[in-house]
């Protein structure tokens, strides 16, 4: 037994200890099994001593990648690897282990060492830490999303019209249903239509509904979102998008409370909140005679605008944890988490696809991570690129260390010249000459 090589003094010592620790021989029974082993474990040493360790740990890597049999294999020792085991008890544990070879004094190896590290007590205070930054849905500690999370009650406990301005894949829609959960409409229906998806015929259609005959192929009444979403919420993505025609008969039901389906000339009554949603400056729009400026007044009555990923990057880590707790969730998976240095690749790029990009990127990853902790080379090819990518200015000239303060200012803003030009206090001619002198492009997604 190898427990003989272990003297009673380091038998004193490693039972002292925080982190598990047992030995196996060659044949994979356990030789060792420290009080920390017995405590995360919930098997006394008793029970452990002289059985196969994966009868003991019944880890998710036992019978497929066992990390001790690598290091028997290889000779090379493993550190702080993620895994999960089963208790006792039945419940899973999440721990990191690290392996190395256990050899006697004339050095010739008679088994292994694994010391393993109980991460539960770290995985409660991070969701703690999501608890408090997060909001309904929504999670976040940037100081751009906390001032929206500060006035939402309030938002939402009005009745008044919403417009949610953001880039796609920011979360309007997350958003516009944190408002509905808050507000004293709670229980009704919370219905979502995106107006840039259908053409303006179903759209009409789509919103107000119609009745039999209306036209071809109309056999029966059919009742539109507005009906659906009665005594609740209706929200409309993508505002900017409808026709002039629509938007003066979406103008009448937000003035009137009325409406008619389509084929009908009877009004219906129809008591819903609006909260609606673009991608586009609708102001701009309004200048522009495409948008109708007595409509942009009624949906303006509470604008919020939700920022980009890329000005709100300390989110991310969040985030992440987020999406790999919801998938592991669905597809009865034990993914660990996410390395360092894949994180820093998600740190260092750009998000020009904001939030829904970030949770493509964490999907495509958690198909090719079957266990322990997402690695840079699971990422999409180009969030390689981008970490892979050399510095742009290391100590180099004046002028190099500009260009490089204006790119950078650049990405933070996403290529928005007005903004960045007020973040370095010049002048937007002054930027735009920069840009050309500088021959700056946004670097390809």
């Amino acid at each position: 037994m190898i427990h003989s090589e272990i003297s009673p003094q380091n038998r004193t010592i490693l039972n002292s200890v925080a982190d598990g620790v047992f030995t196996v021989d060659l044949e994979w029974r356990i030789t060792f099994f420290n009080r920390a082993a017995e405590h995360i474990t919930g098997i006394s040493v008793e029970e452990a001593m002289g059985k196969p360790c994966c009868e003991v740990f019944r880890a998710n890597v036992c019978q497929s990648t066992c990390v001790l049999n690598y290091t028997l294999e290889t000779g090379k020792p493993v550190v702080n690897r993620p895994i999960v085991i089963l208790r006792a008890d039945g419940k899973e544990i999440p721990i990191t282990i690290s392996t190395a070879l256990l050899k006697n004094d004339a050095g010739k190896v008679i088994g292994g060492v694994e010391t393993f590290r109980d991460l539960s007590l770290e995985q409660t205070l991070r969701k703690e830490l999501e608890g408090q930054c997060q909001f309904q849905d929504i999670i976040s500690r940037s100081p751009l999303m906390r001032k929206i999370f500060a006035i939402l009650p309030h938002v939402a406990e009005s009745e008044s019209t919403v417009l949610i301005q953001g880039e796609s894949g920011t979360g309007k829609e997350l958003l516009s249903r944190a408002i509905h959960n808050l507000s004293q409409r709670a229980k009704g229906p919370f219905v979502a239509l995106n107006c840039g998806a259908l053409p303006d015929t179903l759209l009409e259609s789509e919103l107000f509904g119609h009745v039999a005959g209306a036209f071809t192929d109309a056999r029966r009444d059919r009742p539109g979102r507005f009906a659906v979403a009665e005594r609740g919420t209706l929200f409309l993505d993508e505002i900017g998008d409808i026709s002039p025609a629509l938007q003066v008969r979406l103008l009448r039901v937000l003035e009137e409370r009325c409406y008619e389906p389509l084929g009908s000339s009877k009004s219906i009554r129809t008591d819903v909140r609006i909260i609606t949603a673009s991608n586009r400056d609708l102001a701009r729009l309004v200048d522009e005679g495409i948008f109708r400026k007595d409509l942009f007044y009624r949906i303006n009555v509470v604008r919020l605008e939700l920022p980009v990923l890329a000005q709100r990057k300390e989110d991310i880590p969040l985030i992440v944890d987020h999406f790999i707790e919801k998938l592991n969730r669905l597809r009865g998976r034990h993914i660990a988490g996410i390395s360092q240095e894949a994180l820093s690749s998600l740190m260092n790029y750009h998000w020009p696809g904001n939030i829904r990009e970030l949770e493509n990127a964490v999907e495509y990853a958690f198909i090719l991570c079957r266990e322990g902790l997402i690695q840079p080379l699971h990422l999409p090819e180009h969030l390689r690129r981008s970490a892979e990518a050399p510095l742009l200015w290391e100590g180099g000239t004046l002028r190099d260390a500009e260009r490089v303060a204006i790119l950078q200012a650049l990405e933070r803003n996403t290529w928005k010249r007005m903004a960045t030009a007020r973040e370095l206090d010049i002048d937007k001619n002054t930027l735009r000459r920069k840009i050309q002198q500088y021959s700056l492009t946004p670097r390809k997604a």
